[in-house]
């Protein structure tokens, strides 16, 4: 099908245009023209005003819409999570398996390849959050599991780094010593619920690890002129990192911080549960065995610790904006076009330009989606 979507205001990958159309070839963005040089006859559909953006990109999503891919580990639970995704504009994301045993994280993989023969340019590829972390940084991870890696499973992840796109490792894990073998499979390595030095933070990154998941939750942080932990090896290295920007997992005044440091390395993610996208009835859920409560957006468990947020990528990128100060553009990017080149899919999603795919979503100026394209199929909301 071809067809333009007309009437709207069009953040590419850097600008800002009105007046422009998107003409849309079957599963490809064919042009970004003048709308007065639109050719007569060509199907429109007239997004009113509102604005249009590549569809953002989530790189660390547990579950959602009800649903844990921890817990319900099937195509169909990926399939709800999908759909969830798109009513808040996100039409590609990294579903994420926390810490659990070896035959565990085996069938999350064997999921994830059967959901990526059936679909494409929705879920990217498995991202595996532990269990080769710090049990004094384990958050809600269950500290039984948490261990270093075995040969056995090492080969098995690398064989399957076609279908892992990311694996989350402490820094201070014997794991980490892996990297190089990973990254030679295609597997993006972030250092993560690690209670490391500065020191080993930054070995783990001369390894190889180029990403950081969701920095400051989890880490050592900055606790001193001397000592920088985690976090300061993070801002202090030139790689990629995921923030949470909720108002529960980190100070607004930090993600300001961050973002003056980290400039465009910087990537707006959820970390969401099940609650997120759910209907308002629901107030629990389990995740990995354990009873999650869901309070004024808050997810937690039965010691108070913080499990994840409720949070969409919609509503990330207006706190970025309203409580971060930072312009609606930069946000926007910071949820599609750089999540897009961490993890190295920045050729084909990411930002609306002509040749790539059309993963598109609209959204009114108070942040409500009122379509997606996946795929160049108009989905209205």
């Amino acid at each position: 099908m071809r067809y333009a979507l007309t009437n709207c205001v069009i953040y590419t990958k850097y600008d800002v245009l009105r007046d422009f159309a998107v003409i849309i070839n079957g599963e490809i963005i064919e042009a970004v023209v003048p709308q007065a040089e639109l050719e007569t006859g060509i199907k429109t559909i007239d997004l009113q005003g509102n604005n249009l953006t590549a569809g953002f990109i989530d790189l660390q999503l547990n579950g959602c819409g009800g649903v844990m891919f921890n817990d319900q580990t099937s195509v169909e639970t990926l399939e709800i999570m999908q759909e969830t995704n798109l009513k808040s504009g996100c039409t590609s994301f990294l579903p994420t398996f926390i810490t659990a045993p070896d035959e565990n994280i085996k069938s999350a993989v064997k999921i994830m390849r059967e959901y990526l023969n059936k679909h494409k340019n929705q879920a990217l590829g498995l991202h595996i959050e532990g269990p080769f972390i710090s049990v004094e940084k384990k958050g809600v991870h269950r500290p039984e599991y948490i261990r270093e890696i075995t040969p056995e499973m090492k080969d098995f992840l690398c064989e399957n780094g076609d279908v892992i796109t990311k694996i989350t490792i402490a820094a201070e894990n014997p794991t980490i010593n892996y990297t190089p073998d990973f990254v030679k499979a295609g597997i993006i390595v972030s250092v993560g619920h690690s209670n490391a030095t500065y020191e080993v933070a930054k070995a783990a990154f001369h390894k190889g690890a180029t990403f950081a998941t969701h920095l400051h939750n989890a880490m050592s942080p900055i606790s001193s002129g001397r000592a920088m932990g985690v976090v300061g090896a993070v801002l202090d290295s030139d790689v990629y990192t995921g923030i949470i920007v909720d108002g529960v997992h980190i100070n607004y005044g930090n993600v300001r911080i961050d973002k003056k440091i980290k400039g465009d390395k910087l990537c707006i993610v959820t970390d969401s549960l099940a609650a997120a996208g759910a209907p308002p009835e629901l107030e629990t859920f389990t995740f990995v065995g354990k009873t999650i409560y869901i309070r004024d957006g808050r997810c937690f468990d039965a010691n108070g610790t913080i499990a994840g947020a409720s949070i969409t990528m919609i509503e990330s990128i207006k706190n970025a904006v309203e409580f971060v100060e930072i312009p609606l553009a930069e946000a926007i990017r910071m949820s599609n076009l750089y999540p897009a080149r961490a993890i190295g899919v920045d050729d084909r999603l990411g930002s609306v330009e002509k040749g790539k795919i059309a993963n598109l979503a609209v959204f009114t100026s108070d942040y409500k989606v009122t379509a997606t394209v996946l795929n160049g199929e108009w989905k209205p909301n």
